[in-house]
C-alpha cells in the first residue's frame, strides 16, 4: 500500500526496529495451533512474524484503511480482521485459550487494560508494548511512587511482569517517551479476590482519589463504617500503603455493613 500517514486520532506509532519485533515474537513464543489476537496491527510489523508462526491469527484494528489493507493482502483462511475499536470489542465471545497482544495505542491503554479484565478467565496471557511510565505503574509495589489505583486493579487479576525498555527510534513516527514490554497471565479462579468486584473497584477507586490523606479521611463516609483492628490496616495508613490483600479485606469489610447493601 502506498505509505501511511500516522493518525494522531488513533495514537498511531508503527514499530520499525527488527530487533525489537524479533524480541517481542521470541516472547510471545507462538505455536501453530495457539488462538492469538493482536489489538492494533498497524503496518503488520507483528502481524507478519506472527502469521509465519501461526495457523490463523484475528486482529482487532480500528482504521479502516489499514483494516482493509490487511484484508486485501491476507487470506481469510489464515487472517481474521475485525475492524473495530478494540474498546467495543467483547474478547469473551472469541471463545477460551485467548493470547493477546499488541502494540497499544497509549492514548487508551487505562481504559483498555480495564476493558481486557472482563475477559480474563478467556485468556492465557496477554503481551502488550505500551509507555513505560504505565508498565511501571502496572507493576509497581505497595509504598512506592507509582502505585496506585492501576496497581492494585491489575495485580489483583493478574501475575505481571515487565520484559524489557523500547527507544523511541523503534518507531515511525517516533513518540516523546519511552515504551517498554509486559507480560500478563491472569491469575487462577483460586485466587484472593474481593466477593463484590464492583465494589472493590469502587473502593479502590475513592481510597486513591486522595493519595496523600490517610484513609479514615480520605474514603469520607465509608472510614467510619471501618474496624481497622479486624482487618489489619492501621488506622493511620494511606492508600499507597496497603498491598492488594489488604484492599479486598477493606473492600469484603464495607461491603457487609448495612449501609452499603
Amino acid at each position: 500500500m502506498a505509505r501511511h500517514q500516522a493518525r494522531k486520532r488513533f495514537g498511531q506509532h508503527f514499530l520499525i526496529d527488527e530487533g525489537v519485533i524479533e524480541a517481542i515474537v521470541r516472547a510471545i513464543a507462538p505455536q501453530r495451533s495457539d488462538k492469538v489476537v493482536e489489538i492494533g496491527p498497524g503496518l503488520s510489523a507483528l502481524t507478519g512474524p506472527l502469521l509465519q508462526a501461526l495457523d490463523h491469527l484475528t486482529v482487532v484494528e480500528i482504521d479502516r484503511d489499514l483494516a482493509a489493507h490487511l484484508q486485501n493482502t491476507h487470506s481469510p483462511q489464515r487472517l481474521t480482521v475485525v475492524q473495530s475499536d478494540a474498546l467495543q470489542v467483547d474478547f469473551s465471545q472469541m471463545g477460551p485459550g485467548l493470547r493477546i497482544v499488541g502494540n497499544l495505542p497509549y492514548n487508551i491503554s487505562s481504559p483498555l487494560l480495564f476493558h481486557l479484565m472482563a475477559s480474563a478467565s478467556q485468556v492465557v496471557d496477554q503481551h502488550f508494548m505500551l509507555q513505560r511510565e504505565v508498565i511501571d505503574r502496572m507493576v509497581a509495589q505497595p509504598s512506592t511512587a507509582d502505585y496506585g489505583r492501576l496497581s492494585v486493579m491489575l495485580q489483583s487479576r493478574y501475575a505481571m511482569d515487565k520484559l524489557f525498555d523500547v527507544a523511541p527510534e523503534a518507531f515511525d513516527p517516533p513518540p516523546r517517551v519511552v515504551s517498554a514490554v509486559v507480560r500478563m497471565k491472569p491469575l487462577p479462579a483460586d485466587r484472593p479476590q474481593a466477593k463484590d468486584q464492583v465494589f472493590f473497584s469502587k473502593v479502590v477507586a475513592r481510597a486513591f482519589a486522595q493519595r496523600r490523606k490517610m484513609l479514615r479521611k480520605g474514603l469520607g463516609d465509608w472510614a467510619a463504617l471501618v474496624d481497622w483492628e479486624a482487618i489489619g490496616v492501621p488506622e493511620t495508613a494511606r492508600a499507597e500503603e496497603l498491598s492488594v490483600a489488604q484492599f479486598i479485606a477493606l473492600a469484603d469489610y464495607l461491603h457487609i455493613q448495612p449501609k452499603n447493601q
